[in-house]
């Protein structure tokens, strides 16, 4: 799964950067599914690029699963839904929010 985020109205990058790799995160990794069903975690965070339009998005997660089963019983467990899923509404701005379920394709043609 590939998700899109931008920062709620408010909060400056670096305090969405902060929140979300000091407070959100570990709320994630903190409940047993994340263990057991996640298989990589990935947060990337734009970087300057004068040459380059503003990007659209605060940072891009990607979050890896063997199977959909694995995903869906991580995102849809009471303690996602309970514990990290009202944490959102705290650094994104849900309005802007994207994602994509997703199988990768390394390599060329």
């Amino acid at each position: 799964m590939v998700i899109t985020l931008k920062r709620r109205q408010g909060m400056t990058h670096e305090e969405f950067k902060h929140y979300q790799q000091t407070i959100h995160r570990p709320l994630l990794m903190s409940i047993p599914e994340s263990d057991r069903y996640l298989r990589r975690f990935v947060v990337s965070y734009p970087v300057p690029a004068p040459r380059y339009p503003e990007p659209d998005y605060d940072s891009v997660v990607e979050a890896w699963f063997d199977t959909m089963a694995d995903l869906e019983s991580l995102y849809f467990s009471d303690n996602f839904r309970q514990i990290v899923d009202p944490d959102h509404a705290n650094f994104i701005d849900l309005s802007a929010f994207g994602r994509i379920i997703c199988e990768e394709v390394v390599g060329a043609g």
